[in-house]
């Protein structure tokens, strides 16, 4: 039974009935295992905070809203008043010229609803260019996304979480390293706040060296990645002035560090 539930579970079902990319058949039978046996249950709960976490990474923003109605802006024109002799003018005349006239508004009218509507349709080509924009814009997050998912969901993927001592009590940050493939990501929980003259910096312990990993910075608060260091032995986090230029962590400075397992 055992051997059953860890292939049902590397099947990778789990994963595509959490991202809605399942068949109506297979979606029936995660929902049944997942009733069924409280190991695929807890996989299920791991998986769905795995992607928690991922969601923070993306914020992805609406696509324009097309234009829904033509603006119609037709000036009103003033038609001057004609005094029309008393006698001696024919009456074909007459209407010979308020036919002139009223040909004369008419195309005008006719050109300007032209104009609007050449207008209103280049608006709407730019909404079109700037939806297809934005399509392109998240299919590359969602990608992204997926990525990053796997990555997390790998089985050779370690979890470490860094807390802070008593210099930065609230601090968490979680690590997620894979030697395999080489690959090192973080995600900011919580920095308590700073002076504006310090910041956080993240340190990979060598056998002989301590090497800067980036900065964190507590306004960006989501999953990224970090270089990664070959046989590093830990990782460390310290407080430093923005000024400091020797770049070199000091333990005085460390406020939170874990040990790293090397295979």
């Amino acid at each position: 039974m055992e051997k059953k539930l860890q292939t049902f579970i590397n099947s990778g079902l789990i994963e595509k009935y959490i991202l809605g990319d399942t068949s109506v058949a297979e979606s029936m039978e995660v929902e049944l295992y997942i009733s069924e046996y409280p190991e695929i249950e807890i996989e299920y709960n791991r998986l769905q905070k795995n992607l928690e976490i991922l969601s923070k990474a993306n914020a992805v923003k609406p696509p324009k809203h097309v234009l829904g109605a033509i603006l119609e802006a037709i000036e009103e024109k003033q038609v001057e008043t004609i005094d029309l002799p008393k006698q001696g003018t024919p009456w074909y005349s007459m209407a010979a010229s308020f036919a002139a006239i009223a040909f004369a508004v008419m195309a005008f009218l006719l050109y300007q609803k032209n104009m609007d509507l050449i207008e209103e349709n280049q608006v709407v080509v730019d909404e079109i260019f700037d939806l297809r924009s934005d399509i392109d814009s998240y299919n590359s997050k969602l990608d992204n996304v997926m990525l990053q998912f796997q990555k997390l969901n790998n089985p050779e993927t370690e979890k470490y979480v860094l807390r802070g001592n008593g210099r930065a009590k609230d601090l968490k940050t979680v690590a997620y390293i894979n030697q395999i493939d080489r690959t090192s990501m973080i995600d900011v929980v919580s920095l308590p706040q700073l002076p504006e003259e310090q910041q956080y910096e993240i340190w990979a312990e060598l056998q002989d060296r301590m090497v800067s990993l980036g900065i964190l910075n507590a306004s960006d608060r989501k999953l990224k990645s970090i270089p990664y260091m070959e046989n590093a032995l830990g990782l460390s986090i310290t407080i430093e002035n923005k000024n400091n230029t020797n770049n070199r962590a000091s333990a005085e400075n460390s406020v939170a560090e874990i040990a790293l397992k090397n295979k």
